[in-house]
């Protein structure tokens, strides 16, 4: 199955929960009011789950947020399984040192969607190495900048200075006149910034 290309507040309303698939576009009141409204044309209303169907929609609710297919958000679960630690914690740290996630969250991008077309297309360099693949794990001392070159520096700036300087979490930093950023830690349970019962999730794929 390929990319979901179909309208992005349907996902956020069937989750329940706003997805920010749009970046700063998704905050507006009118989205926000809709998420209690599920999509579909006969205005269903959500009636109570199964226990099967809440570790369900878990799944679903973080594998649209970072933009992942199901056979790739299996593979990173069951890379968080063999890692020693608490796995729902170590699978959303996995999934959240994707370097789209990290070039989002530096504020070069208005969304993860959007992120992940930047990295594809070439923008962004990691220790001074053009990386294209956006499921790109960075780790702690990476540096990232921006392609040399002047297309890929105005459309960085421009960006920055439309959305303004990021208020970056405790695991990036970001040096807004040289456009680098650079991974200081790894980031932590706290700083998923999803409503997500991760426990859910690890007992939904470990079944």
């Amino acid at each position: 199955m390929g990319r979901y290309t179909g309208p992005t507040d349907r996902l956020s309303r069937r989750e329940g929960v706003n997805l920010m698939l749009k970046g700063i576009r998704s905050v507006n009141g009118k989205s926000e009011r809709r998420l209690d409204t599920p999509p579909g044309q006969h205005n269903w209303r959500r009636g109570r789950l199964s226990d099967y169907g809440v570790r369900l929609r878990e799944k679903q609710k973080v594998k649209r947020y970072y933009g992942v297919r199901n056979k790739q958000f299996m593979n990173y679960y069951h890379k968080a399984a063999s890692i020693k630690g608490n796995t729902g914690a170590v699978l959303l740290s996995l999934l959240e040192r994707r370097l789209d996630n990290v070039v989002y969250k530096l504020g070069m991008a208005p969304s993860r969607p959007a992120a992940r077309q930047t990295v594809a297309h070439g923008h962004v360099y990691v220790n001074g190495r053009r990386v294209n693949i956006a499921s790109y794990q960075v780790s702690v001392g990476d540096k990232l900048s921006v392609k040399p070159s002047e297309r890929s520096q105005k459309l960085i700036r421009d960006r920055l200075e439309e959305m303004g300087e990021p208020r970056l979490q405790n695991w990036l930093t970001l040096d807004m006149s040289q456009l680098i950023g650079e991974v200081v830690a790894l980031p932590t349970r706290d700083d998923v910034m999803l409503p997500v019962e991760e426990n859910f999730i690890v007992e939904f794929c470990s079944r």
